[in-house]
């Protein structure tokens, strides 16, 4: 029975005899998911090479594809110059994206050979917030002077076509020295005479956003009105750029995983298993060992009341039980704090309202869960006091965890740490400690009725 070649197999065979042609017919036939996965499976030296071996549009079309730390690590692996061959291929917020990650000393060289014109759009746009509409925004667009006429457009259209054919040209710009008129329809462009001038047939009173419009403004914006983009002006109205929906959508995505990560304790952005072990490590065990601290500090309440621990054996079956649902609970509050936060929807002066939403959600769900749990304890050891004890002490610890998970994002929100990677361990440590504490105590002041 023949031996099925792997995808990475193949792709690494190509590199090795160095079929340039061959890499080219690969990257035409493969879905971008299986080329993602080939390229994963290279050692860095032959993903170094393949890139040497691609033409500079296919290099580009490459860059595109795999994640973003990937394609960093591959411009700093080349070539200068092949660097910046393939950076000339790429749109401008992918040039950004990439340029904005490298240091330096290696960017500086990288736009020393790039095309001058495309080297100075990057350092325009790289001042940017990453989350602003300047930062999301494409320079690839049509903008035409409203003087001219229709038929010298079309004559510009036909003569440009080769620069023109990866630009999204679904609206022609209207501009007047560079301050923005209006947006004209492909369709308005073509059925019009050629001495029309552009100003006669533009709509005007287009909907722009400013190049500092905030992220979560721009997903208001598309959620609020179906277009394929958006010009981007400044405070004088000059046109500087179009947002795409699809590349708001993919920044929107790119925030969630980023945040998702670090609510799980990856520092540091994004993390593949081809990045170094130990950069890998470090990042994980930045959080990590802060995380044992906060609770051994958690574990040290049990201490204090092992006495009692000792007294009603039991107990040890629910604390577990009573700190992982309050932290479940307190954890889905996090969550829609978070949510709401990079949306826009809270702001982190809105405490005290999200305190009592919050409360009125943990009293329900502390009621059912310490009912709960309670009845377990009940009929597992016929003692109705032990279940008072671990049901109050789920019910009240619930409460607590729902108000401190709902609260603590704004929290830190406002006094600028990052929401996303501090909430967890605070959420954590305060639970685990509160839930502890008041089982134990609980069960010291009913120590009689439980023995």
């Amino acid at each position: 029975m023949e031996k099925e070649v792997k995808s990475w197999e193949q792709l690494a065979e190509l590199i090795a005899s160095s079929d340039q042609e061959g890499i080219h017919d690969y990257m035409d036939e493969n879905k971008s998911e299986d080329i993602i996965h080939a390229f994963s499976h290279l050692n860095r030296t032959e993903q170094n090479d393949l890139l040497g071996l691609m033409s500079a549009e296919d290099g580009a079309s490459l860059l595109e594809r795999i994640p973003q730390s990937q394609a960093v690590q591959l411009i700093e692996d080349v070539e200068t110059e092949t660097a910046a061959s393939i950076l000339n291929q790429l749109y401008s917020d992918e040039q950004v994206d990439i340029i904005s990650e490298l240091d330096d000393d290696d960017a500086h060289a990288i736009l020393e050979e790039m095309y001058p014109k495309e080297a100075e759009n990057i350092r325009r746009l790289i001042h940017y917030d990453s989350d602003s509409a300047g930062g999301v925004m494409i320079t690839e667009y049509l903008a035409f002077e409203c003087t001219e006429t229709v038929g010298e457009i079309t004559t510009k259209l036909r003569d440009n076509s080769e620069e023109y054919e990866d630009y999204n040209v679904q609206y022609i710009y209207v501009v007047d020295n560079g301050v923005f008129v209006g947006v004209l329809q492909m369709r308005d462009l073509l059925l019009s005479k050629a001495s029309v001038p552009l100003s006669k047939i533009v709509i005007k009173n287009a909907l722009t956003v400013k190049d500092t419009d905030h992220l979560t403004e721009l997903i208001s914006f598309f959620d609020k009105y179906d277009f394929y983009g958006v010009p981007v002006v400044n405070e004088a109205n000059i046109l500087l750029g179009i947002v795409m929906r699809k590349h708001v959508r993919e920044a929107e995505n790119d925030r969630f995983n980023t945040e998702l990560l670090e609510t799980q304790g990856i520092v540091g952005g994004e993390e593949l298993r081809t990045m170094p072990v130990l950069l890998r490590s470090r990042r994980r065990l930045s959080w990590l060992s802060v995380n044992i601290l906060l609770n051994i500090v958690a574990a040290s309440v049990i201490a204090f009341y092992q006495d009692t621990l000792q007294e009603v054996i039991a107990l040890a079956v629910f604390l577990p039980v009573i700190s992982d649902m309050s932290g479940c609970s307190g954890n889905q509050a996090v969550a829609v704090s978070l949510r709401e936060l990079s949306l826009g929807v809270v702001k982190p002066y809105e405490l005290m309202r999200v305190l009592w939403q919050e409360v009125k959600v943990g009293l329900i769900n502390g009621v059912v869960l310490g009912a709960l749990i309670g009845l377990a304890a009940f009929f597992w050891q016929g003692n109705a006091y032990l279940g008072l004890v671990v049901g109050g002490a789920l019910a009240i610890n619930t409460v607590v965890a729902v108000a401190i998970g709902g609260t603590i994002p704004l929290f830190l929100k406002k006094m600028k740490v990052d929401p996303a990677l501090a909430s967890g361990p605070i959420l954590t440590t305060v639970t685990d400690m509160l839930g502890f504490f008041l089982a134990l105590t609980f069960a010291g002041l009913a120590l009689s009725h439980l023995v």
